[in-house]
């Protein structure tokens, strides 16, 4: 049994483990945007993800759930994989008109969307806090980008800016969809029928004969992009091992300051100087960075407050009864 400092010290390790992998992620995505193509990637980093996990999960012996699974769990199984792919494929067509930190900066709009979803299908509540909050994520939005609002030439960054809207509503349709699915699945078995559903699906719509032309950092560049899923997930759910749910949530919110930093460091040292620039911040850009993570960290500690409260609340009722 870890101490306590044991333990905040294995959450903070897996925690930054997964920051870090995330924030090197939409950098390896632009990367592979000249030898491959957003739906070819997609389908190889889910094939690669379903060969590996589907032979952990055999070897544990943990595939005897989906025979338990009724006609609509695997509707809404579906349903979840393809808003993943959406989300996957989406989210590497961004990168062809983003910067990696503005992308992953972008996509903090997510909590407002999984709010929304969850206010009108599971009929959940949005107190003023949260809607405040959310309000800072977009203020923030705007304050980020200001050095090219109302520029001449900037249209293919907003077209970015519409694709992540995109595929952060998908991811919050799948979170929402996978939420309903934990009561039957377990977290590890509902990705690995995504990755199953989507390496089949996606096929048809892939070019595999793109990677045999690969050169050897190419080979490299897309190991990653494979890996780099499976490495950032594991190190979640150790994280959420160790630490609160909001103390995770809270840690992966600074995700785009960490591409963002990681970008200007390729920047700095010169690294693939072709595909990666600097995103050129001003200080006021810095500042609408730090409100939208600011707001994206207050969202999770406020949704824990409130749940707590409710706990508490049917705890009295239940001991009243």
């Amino acid at each position: 049994m870890p101490t306590a400092k044991q333990t905040f010290l294995y959450g903070l390790f897996f925690s930054a483990i997964t920051v870090l992998f995330w924030g090197m992620l939409p950098i390896a995505l632009k990367l592979s945007g000249h030898f491959s193509d957003p739906i070819t990637l997609t389908w190889l980093r889910f094939s690669v993800a379903a060969l590996i996990l589907g032979l952990w999960q055999w070897q544990r012996g943990k595939l005897n759930e989906f025979k338990w699974l009724t006609k609509q769990d695997w509707l809404r199984l579906l349903a979840a994989g393809t808003f993943l792919i959406i989300n996957y494929t989406s989210f590497a067509w961004s990168l062809d008109f983003l910067l990696p930190g503005s992308a992953q900066l972008s996509f903090q709009i997510a909590p407002l969307f999984l709010a929304l979803g969850g206010l009108f299908f599971l009929k959940e509540r949005i107190n003023w806090q949260q809607w405040l909050c959310f309000v800072g994520i977009g203020l923030g939005m705007l304050i980020f980008f200001h050095p090219v609002i109302g520029q001449d030439g900037q249209g293919s960054m907003w077209v970015g800016f519409a694709i992540i809207q995109l595929s952060a509503a998908a991811w919050s349709l799948y979170a929402l969809l996978q939420k309903s699915l934990f009561k039957r699945l377990a977290p590890t078995n509902i990705l690995l029928a995504i990755y199953v559903y989507a390496l089949i699906v996606m096929l048809p719509f892939s070019s595999p004969s793109e990677l045999l032309k690969m050169s050897s950092d190419d080979t490299w560049i897309a190991a990653f992009c494979c890996l780099n899923t499976l490495v950032a997930y594991g190190a979640f759910a150790q994280a959420m091992r160790y630490w609160q749910t909001v103390q995770v949530s809270a840690s992966v919110a600074l995700t785009p300051v960490m591409a963002f930093i990681l970008t200007e460091l390729c920047v700095a040292l010169g690294w693939w100087s072709g595909s990666i620039s600097s995103s050129h911040a001003d200080l006021l850009s810095l500042f609408g960075m730090l409100i939208v993570i600011v707001s994206a960290i207050n969202v999770q500690l406020i949704s824990a407050r409130v749940q707590r409260k409710a706990a508490l609340m049917t705890k009295a009722l239940n001991e009243a009864v």
